[in-house]
């Protein structure tokens, strides 16, 4: 029999402070009307204490899994950390979060593929399954996002949020993930990136001044980006593997702004009813959309439907996941 890998849990770890567009209209030279009819974003959570990072929300998101599948953190085989706002940049945030929820028998590492991360690190993660040698593996995707925004900057601040969310991923001869189509573009690392931090400009005066450490988009060839990729992906792996409008019960898509979603929605041909939409309530939490979507509906979902994940994010990286879900709650 083939061996698949199959989510079996499902986790999330949400902030309590609460970021809302009226907060941000006396921050910067925007409006709620405005905010809500071009992202669809009402309010999001934001992580205030700074003492707490990335890791912190990862655990708590893994401690949840690993309580809802009713199995001990040393159980676990490896971790798999989608994020690009890690707590240092060593050692990985997956080794600090394995450390924090106590999973001493596992190994793991970072994934940096911004919002496209959750998905990349899934197949990822996957592989690792299907091989045989691993038997349960967790799929984080966290991003302390209010860590790299410039609340001056009316373009950015407005769309991001900070969160968690947490897949663990088990053997199986029957559901699981099906098929990826994967891509990435460098052509598009200068239109939304973050300038300095790594070896090409170090941390100095001169970056720090210029607020290079922030997060920096151009929203036009971004967002132009963004519908065509998204879209296209997740079209082409419904053709890829026969699939007609009908035969999907969910798209799970990154949430980045209402607009593409639902562009990717039409290409797909699929109603609206079959779109799992939560960015009005969390912005866009980077690698943690799509597995905080998976929680939010997790009580909707029935074994054997067809499910496509789908995300665009900056770089460019862009993709699709096609899976068969595996239980019923």
């Amino acid at each position: 029999m083939l061996m698949r890998a199959a989510i079996t849990a499902v986790a999330g770890y949400l902030p309590d402070d609460i970021l809302t567009n009226a907060d941000l209209e006396q921050m910067v030279d925007t409006n709620d009307e405005w905010i809500r009819s071009r992202t669809g974003i009402q309010e999001r959570r934001i992580l205030k204490d700074p003492t707490k990072a990335t890791s912190d929300m990862g655990a708590e998101a893994v401690k949840e899994l690993l309580d809802k599948r009713g199995i001990h953190a040393d159980e676990v085989d490896l971790i798999i950390c989608a994020t690009v706002t890690a707590d240092m940049h060593f050692p990985a945030t997956a080794n600090l979060i394995a450390d924090k929820v106590g999973a001493v028998n596992s190994w793991g590492y970072d994934l940096s593929a911004a919002c496209s991360g959750f998905i990349f690190a899934l197949t990822t993660g996957a592989k690792f399954v299907e091989s045989g040698q691993y038997k349960k593996v967790v799929i984080v995707g966290a991003d302390k996002m209010s860590s790299i925004v410039d609340y001056t900057d009316r373009t950015t601040c407005i769309l991001f949020g900070d969160g968690a969310g947490a897949v663990l991923l088990e053997p199986t001869e029957e559901y699981g993930i099906i098929d990826h189509k994967l891509h990435v573009d460098g052509t598009g690392a200068n239109f939304l990136c973050q300038k300095a931090g790594g070896s090409l400009h170090p941390p100095s005066h001169d970056t720090v001044n210029a607020k290079e450490h922030y997060i920096t988009q151009d929203g036009q060839p971004v967002f132009k980006a963004a519908v065509k990729g998204m879209a296209d992906v997740s079209y082409d792996i419904m053709q890829k593997n026969n699939l007609a409008p009908e035969d999907v019960a969910w798209l799970v898509p990154h949430q980045a702004n209402l607009r593409i979603i639902d562009a990717t929605q039409r290409r797909m041909g699929l109603p609206a009813e079959k779109v799992m939409i939560n960015i009005q309530k969390y912005g866009n939490t980077t690698a943690a959309t799509i597995p905080l979507c998976l929680r939010d509906w997790e009580d909707q979902l029935k074994a054997g439907e067809n499910i496509i994940l789908a995300a665009f994010g900056g770089g460019f990286t862009w993709g699709a996941v096609y899976l068969q879900w595996a239980y019923n709650v």
